[in-house]
């Protein structure tokens, strides 16, 4: 058995040491609530390893930068909550198009526009599906608990380098700013993890980094390593220069789909809590999957054999999973912390409409009463 780290801290402050144990080694960023603690955090701790952090004039700034530094070949993060996603947005589908790997944290709040800045909210699952404009595959992990705020951003920068795109880490305000112990893995361990980004190391005139296989990310060499290639938003040919022929175009876009799809069972993490005897699904995820499995527990005192699926991948979706849950399971609750963002996809992945829901919007988190009333109200 592996040791275990035991930590206290917020999930902000978490999520930030993970981007140092993982080799991060440049942040660029905005402060912006409730969200801020990650900068904080990781200005401290990178100059400590030879890293960079840096306060930009906005958060356009804080997305570019990070963008750049990790063109040269080192890990980059950013961290922002929903206001900020949405203007770094144009960004992130450069980095979608030229592949660039980034792994950016949200912390999510109440919404749309300034919202509720001090408060909960998971407004921002839609967003974290299509957060630029445009044709790709998201890669969206959330946490569902402090020791995961570390874990998902440690397991965000390997996606990250190996399929070659933004990677997203959703918390929200209530595990953000949750303080208390958690048990981590060892730095070791997390080094240990950690498999260098792709690279080509042949003769530079026969570098594409874009010509590969449909089903996988391009391999772009660090800049200023002797190795060239055209770097644009525009659909591009095996060497990142501009075109508009029609099979390129299509191969292109076909491929940053494949390179995710075909490759579900290296980025589908679930959890799945006293499933095998229950008679109620009840699905949940982030901050809310804490009252959630309260509730499970409490309902099972009451004889109620109630239990929880919680993707700890939210996209791509675990569809095929949901399906097989749908078979399963006629009475099916989803509980969000927005007005059913994610349950549309349950909707689409079970073949259902007869999903049964409990939302909040009010910037208050549930409390497993909620959840409690809400499943003796509707089962």
């Amino acid at each position: 058995m592996s040791k275990k780290r035991e930590v206290i801290a917020s999930g902000n402050d978490l999520a930030a040491m993970a981007a140092v144990d993982a080799g991060c080694m440049f942040f660029g960023g905005y402060p912006i609530t409730p969200s801020s603690e990650v900068m904080h955090t990781i200005s401290d701790l990178l100059p400590k390893v030879g890293g960079v952090a840096i306060q930009m004039e906005d958060e356009i700034g804080g997305v570019a930068a990070a963008i750049g530094a990790s063109m040269s070949g080192v890990r980059s993060l950013t961290a922002t909550s929903g206001p900020g996603i949405s203007l770094k947005a144009e960004n992130l589908g450069l980095a979608q198009m030229a592949e660039v790997p980034l792994v950016v944290v949200n912390v999510m709040r109440g919404g749309p526009s300034t919202g509720l800045p001090t408060r909960v909210s998971q407004g921002d699952v839609a967003q974290a599906k299509n957060p630029s404009h445009g044709d790709y595959k998201s890669i969206t992990l959330c946490a569902g608990n402090l020791a995961e705020c570390y874990t998902e951003t440690v397991r965000a920068f390997n996606l990250a380098d190996r399929f070659m795109q933004p990677v997203f880490v959703l918390l929200d305000e209530t595990i953000g700013h949750m303080h208390a112990k958690a048990e981590l893995p060892t730095v070791e361990e997390v080094k240990a993890s950690i498999k260098p980004r792709r690279k080509f190391e042949g003769d530079p005139k026969d570098y594409h980094p874009y010509e590969v296989p449909q089903d996988e990310p391009a391999i772009l060499n660090p800049m200023f390593q002797g190795y060239r290639y055209h770097f644009t938003g525009l659909h591009h040919d095996r060497d990142g220069f501009p075109t508009e022929e029609k099979e390129t175009c299509r191969k292109l876009i076909d491929r940053l789909f494949r390179k995710v799809d075909e490759h579900r069972d290296e980025i589908e993490l679930n959890e799945e809590y006293l499933l095998d005897d229950a008679d109620i699904l009840l699905i949940g995820y982030g901050s809310a999957s804490l009252a959630i499995r309260e509730a499970i527990d409490r309902l099972r005192e009451q004889g109620i054999k109630a239990g929880m699926f919680r993707p700890i991948t939210l996209w791509p979706s675990p569809e095929e999973r949901l399906f097989e849950l749908g078979q399963k399971f006629d009475k099916v609750l989803s509980i969000e912390l927005n007005q059913g963002q994610y349950l549309e996809e349950i909707q689409r992945a079970m073949g259902r409409k007869d999903i049964q829901k409990l939302t909040k919007t009010n910037g208050r988190p549930f409390s497993p009463q909620d959840i409690i009333d809400k499943v003796k109200e509707v089962f």
